[in-house]
């Protein structure tokens, strides 16, 4: 048997302890050989117990060749040598012919099998929760992480051919077949191959950092700490920011496309991440972003929905921005779940559908508000003098706006705002503007600014470009709050998302002749206004 049919069979989907939470469980190993919990009484060790009935043989032998492992390492310990030691552990054994003894054996043969195996059989079948067979359900943990309830005789629904058998080190239950592996939703990303480009994806944001606090010191040599025992966490970073789905004490709702619609949404979000040339390691930038960006509103807490029925919302959702990573009537036609297949896994539920069910404009091209009051934003200002003032109302953003004002009667002021958090997508560039009224209820003799406008970007080199708006000279309308598209359907060639520097701007320009008698210098900026559009091939 192939060792990729061997995987299969065991559904052996993480090398070593797999996540942050299982690496925790390891790097606490030592700790639990140390200081044994109470023992349950007995005069034979669960090894010996083992070793007694000659129907777990086969399952003793896999004991004596799995090793365990440790920070990667494969130790010369062995799971035999542990259940002879004296420490506490719940053993679920299954008896020979439930299992294929030998493609358990020529897995542990290759580089990574002691960590699959221990993963999807060994740790599958022990516990270090000392749990009887009573006719009360009892729920615990095994050494995987994995969760499972045994009682009334069973296991899992496995039968228990012998139950509550009592040794020196914890209590010895005889199983009349394996337990089931439940794989999680992440290991089913890893290693399902009709997710395999999201496994791909994921795994290879895995890494270790060195943890100093959990690490035993040695001597400073050279003014530099060594240690003697160096431990390193496993993490995730793309986890991290989307959601646990790695984790066995949370349950999750996700929803992902199949193969050929996941790489169409995938190249549609790299294409909106899309840094310039100088950008230090863009592509990093751009592949963590765009992987950040589909799977962070496709993964749901179910601890943190209020009736996932009605709506459903990411750990991102903001009740200032209530458009944003809320999903609502999930399960309903037209919702993110519907039509999906879903599939039961130990940490969630996932649904799997030919049909994305959202778009760049409602998930992560947002909206984008440069505040006019922000001063912050203001980079360059000529002859003009400016204030903010408050007005609560629903149609002013923020509740203020900035008042801009030439310095003299004639003076065509300019002033430049800084753009942030543009993806290399389309846009309607706006200047949102206020009436005077805003301020003066009574006032009458209200008079349009007229105004110019250009838009400073880069190009994919990294080069200063100048779009002037094709000259054009705008006039807002006096008497009502007015959204001035500067710019339609403009399309930015580069992303700037989360840079601070001010490569993207917008300069407006007061164009007023001095003969021009019928418009006003002063304007009421209320904020320029990044409206997100669909490119046109999806239309």
């Amino acid at each position: 048997m192939t060792t990729n049919n061997i995987k299969h069979l065991f559904m052996a989907f993480c090398v070593g302890c797999g996540t942050v939470a299982l690496t925790a469980a390891c790097s606490d190993w030592d700790d639990h050989y140390e200081e044994p919990l109470t023992q349950a009484s007995g005069q034979q060790t669960l090894l010996q117990a083992i070793q007694q009935n000659k129907d777990l043989s086969d399952f003793h032998e896999v004991l004596s060749k799995t090793m365990v492992i440790r920070q990667h390492r494969k130790t010369n310990v062995s799971y035999a040598d542990l259940l002879n030691d004296g420490q506490t552990f719940t053993v679920f054994a299954p008896v020979n012919g439930s299992f294929n003894k030998d493609s358990v054996l020529a897995l542990l043969e290759t580089d990574k099998g002691d960590s699959m195996v221990v993963r999807s059989f060994v740790g599958n079948h022990l516990s270090y929760s000392l749990t009887n067979n009573t006719e009360t359900p009892t729920d615990f943990f095994l050494l995987n992480s994995k969760r499972a309830t045994v009682g009334n005789g069973s296991v899992l629904g496995v039968d228990l051919a012998e139950a509550n058998v009592k040794a020196t080190g914890g209590i010895l239950h005889v199983l009349k077949g394996t337990l089931p592996y439940r794989p999680n939703l992440y290991e089913v990303m890893l290693n399902d191959s009709r997710y395999e480009k999201i496994g791909e994806q994921l795994s290879s944001y895995e890494e270790d950092e060195f943890s100093p606090s959990l690490s035993v010191e040695g001597d400073m040599v050279d003014g530099e700490q060594l240690y003697v025992d160096s431990v390193f966490i496993e993490r995730n970073r793309l986890l991290e920011r989307v959601g646990g789905i790695a984790y066995e004490d949370s349950s999750y709702l996700m929803v992902v496309p199949t193969a050929a619609e996941w790489q169409r949404v995938w190249q549609e979000a790299m294409d909106m991440y899309r840094y310039d040339a100088t950008v230090l390691g863009g592509d990093s930038l751009q592949r963590l972003y765009a992987n950040s960006a589909l799977l962070g509103d496709a993964i749901f807490s179910r601890t943190i929905q209020a009736s996932q029925k009605d709506s459903v919302i990411t750990y991102d959702y903001n009740k200032k921005y209530p458009k944003y990573h809320v999903f609502y009537k999930p399960f309903e036609e037209g919702g993110i779940f519907y039509g999906a297949t879903e599939t039961q896994y130990s940490n969630g539920t996932l649904y799997t559908t030919d049909a994305w069910p959202f778009t760049p404009q409602t998930t992560y091209q947002r909206e984008i508000r440069c505040e006019g009051e922000a001063r912050g934003v203001i980079l360059e200002n000529t002859l003009s003098t400016y204030s903010t003032r408050q007005h609560i109302a629903d149609s002013v953003s923020e509740n203020e706006y900035l008042v801009i004002m030439p310095e003299k009667n004639t003076s065509n002021w300019t002033m430049t705002f800084k753009l942030t958090n543009t993806l290399s997508g389309t846009y309607d560039i706006c200047a949102v503007i206020l009436p005077q009224t805003v301020y003066d209820p009574n006032k009458t003799d209200l008079l349009p600014c007229k105004f110019q406008a250009e838009i400073n970007y880069v190009d994919l080199d990294g080069k200063a470009q100048v779009f002037d708006c094709g000259k054009t000279k705008f006039e807002t309308d006096p008497t009502k709050v007015d959204t001035v598209v500067i710019a339609e359907d403009f399309k930015f060639p580069t992303c700037n998302y989360g840079q601070t520097n001010t490569k993207i701007t917008v300069k407006l320009k007061c164009s007023i002749l001095a003969r021009e008698r019928d418009f006003s210098r002063e304007m009421l900026l209320d904020c320029i206004y990044l409206r997100p559009k669909k490119v046109k091939s999806e239309e």
